[in-house]
């Protein structure tokens, strides 16, 4: 299937690692023009060259972000239009917020929280919109958590802040729908990343289980017995975010091996 996205121009945000990074190969490996954010620049500029050397395309290069920052964002989409023109695809991207129990969280945490969680996307989104609407084309594909679907247990902040990406991309939907704008919402399950194994070690720390016990139980629960890989969720994404996808808008689609039990 060809997905349209060669030379198109692609922003990954949190991508110099985990699931971002993830994204950012594969739309390398379908010729785009992909431009990666994060705050390390050490560890983009690494990042952008195992990309390049992994698929061949040189067209990836890097733009140091902090999601918290609305001057940073806006350098960001503006290295993406000088490079490029326009922003034809926005993956909205950030690190989970930290593991814990309501009573445990402060003002700052849950401030942290929505500013890295929800309010990066938003300021993210109001950026690119302007570009896309002048080619009256784009897709957007905001990356959350399977916690859109079915609370997780001591995570009071990513379920709190998660569904409001949801609530967004839908009223989007709607309104930008008549620009052919579309977008969407993809949640990660049990996928083998960093955050994953730090999770799993904060368990392990308050159980007195061991880690590798920790996992296992975890993937016992999941129908195909294993955790997720990176790619596997990248391509998800990446169907969604390209030019294959011509009508589906405004929905949100888990990728956990079946784990959520949530219609």
């Amino acid at each position: 299937m060809d997905l349209f996205l060669k030379d198109k121009s692609i922003i990954v945000t949190a991508a110099s690692k985990g699931l971002g990074r993830a994204i950012a190969t594969e739309f390398a490996r379908e010729g785009a023009h992909v431009l990666l954010a994060s705050r390390s620049e050490e560890t983009l500029r690494e990042t952008v060259a195992s990309i390049k050397q992994e698929t061949n395309n040189e067209h990836v290069d890097y733009a140091i972000c902090d999601m918290k920052d609305p001057k940073a964002i806006k350098g960001m989409v503006e290295k993406a239009t000088k490079w490029n023109g326009t922003v034809d695809v926005l993956i909205n991207n950030a690190g989970g917020p930290p593991a814990g129990k309501f009573l445990d969280m402060s003002d700052d945490d849950w401030y942290h929280a929505f500013e890295l969680n929800l309010l990066s996307f938003i300021r993210t989104t109001r950026e690119v919109i302007p570009f896309m609407k002048k080619r009256k084309q784009g897709h957007i594909v905001n990356v959350a958590s399977s916690s859109i679907k079915q609370s997780l247990d001591n995570l009071v902040l990513s379920n709190t802040m998660r569904p409001g990406i949801v609530g967004l991309a839908k009223s989007l939907s709607q309104e930008l729908g008549e620009d052919n704008i579309l977008i969407n919402t993809v949640g990660p399950g049990t996928i083998e990343t960093d955050r994953i194994s730090e999770l799993n070690q904060r368990k392990a720390g308050d159980s007195g289980i061991p880690v590798d016990e920790i996992k296992a139980n975890a993937e016992q629960q999941v129908p195909m017995n294993r955790y997720g890989q990176p790619d596997e969720f990248a391509r998800a994404v990446v169907f969604l975010a390209s030019g294959a996808n011509t009508y589906i808008t405004g929905q949100s689609l888990i990728v956990d091996g079946g784990l959520v039990k949530a219609l």
